[in-house]
């Protein structure tokens, strides 16, 4: 989740809560240096997030680290490559955000779990490679919020009605699938990743054409006729999902009544009323903006929610007291009005983010 909604100023009262929340998902580290690790390796600068007990989540203060170090490289002409992995065996990156541009070629290695700002500092890169281990999800919805980190505009672009289906339901896509889904660029074996590693990095000033190459010799010698996890059910996701508001898809749900139909219908029944109809929203304008207008428009929703109920709802239900039942406010889709909608969207005048 964006590292955003930690750094907003609210009014007094949800600051305090903003505390309480930052306490269970920021733990502080005494030696910062240890958090992430900045080093040069041939033609590439490597980022390694080192904080594999916490699956790798990202704080302000790897942020602040990390953006100057990837500014300097990108004027460096002797680092061509940037490429960025997580520290242990589970995860890449589960949580916080950066932003910004790179103009050299830039690989994430996703191998491991990759949720919200893990995301961020991957899908929006010149190539992301996964792993059999890879776990991609946008789970924001279960906790209030929206899946932000650019999520407006990489998963409207995904094919049919796929993003829109991840960003409500909060799917789980794993291994080759986040391949198969467009979301990575590559697949490669596991065992395979550190001689990719030691391959990338011993490039001579390398062009995007010569990383993609690369990355294209490993991943054809890992193809699979395994089929995409959702092939069976896109042409339903795709009709279900293509509507003009949340109510018709659980609508269209409600009529289909298949196994599968009623299966996602109870998983939207379970998620934030509120959180459903920004992200639906969200992703209707995503997909006619670059990315620039749709982190602008994300910062916008951060401070939405940062002065709603359900973001701080859904916080305690599922990551402090794990009772795994948030009680929303409003409760309904229909308790969500569209002048509150339109209130979300609205530009912030002199607190706009300026990027």
């Amino acid at each position: 989740m964006s590292l955003w909604v930690f750094t907003a100023q609210p009014r007094v009262r949800a600051l305090s809560r903003l505390q309480i929340v930052q306490k269970h998902l920021m733990s502080t580290n005494a030696n910062l240096e240890k958090e992430v690790h900045l080093v040069k390796s041939g033609c590439a600068g490597i980022i390694i997030l080192n904080r594999p007990k916490t699956l790798n989540s990202l704080n302000l203060s790897m942020i602040r680290q990390i953006y100057p170090k990837l500014k300097e490289w990108e004027q460096d002409n002797e680092t061509s490559l940037v490429l960025i992995k997580g520290a242990g065996e589970k995860a890449f990156c589960a949580g916080g955000d950066i932003r910004g541009n790179c103009r050299i070629p830039y690989v994430a290695l996703i191998d491991g779990i990759t949720m919200g700002g893990g995301v961020g500092l991957s899908v929006h890169g010149h190539f992301r490679v996964a792993t059999e281990k890879t776990l991609f999800a946008m789970p924001e919805t279960g906790i209030g919020l929206f899946p932000d980190v650019g999520g407006g505009f990489f998963l409207p672009r995904l094919k049919g009605k796929l993003g829109l289906y991840l960003a409500l339901t909060g799917f789980r896509i794993k291994g080759r699938d986040v391949h198969q889904a467009g979301i990575a660029t590559h697949f490669v074996t596991s065992e395979k990743i550190p001689d990719l590693e030691r391959d990338l990095v011993s490039l001579k000033s390398p062009s995007k054409e010569d990383v993609a190459e690369l990355l294209n010799s490993y991943h054809f010698k890992c193809k699979s006729d395994d089929k995409f996890v959702l092939a069976e059910h896109m042409d339903k996701i795709n009709r279900l999902f293509k509507t003009n508001s949340v109510e018709e898809i659980l609508q269209n749900l409600k009529q289909d009544a298949s196994p599968f139909a009623l299966q996602l219908l109870e998983t939207l029944k379970k998620m934030s009323p509120t959180s459903m109809k920004i992200t639906f929203q969200q992703l209707e304008e995503g997909a006619t903006k670059n990315l620039s207008e749709v982190l602008v428009m994300e910062y916008r929703l951060s401070q939405a929610c940062m002065r709603g109920h359900d973001f701080y709802e859904g916080v305690r239900a599922v990551l402090v007291d794990k009772d795994q039942s948030p009680k929303w406010k409003p409760a309904t889709l229909e308790e969500v009005t569209e002048e509150y909608l339109t209130s979300c969207f609205k530009p912030l005048g002199n607190k706009e983010l300026k990027l």
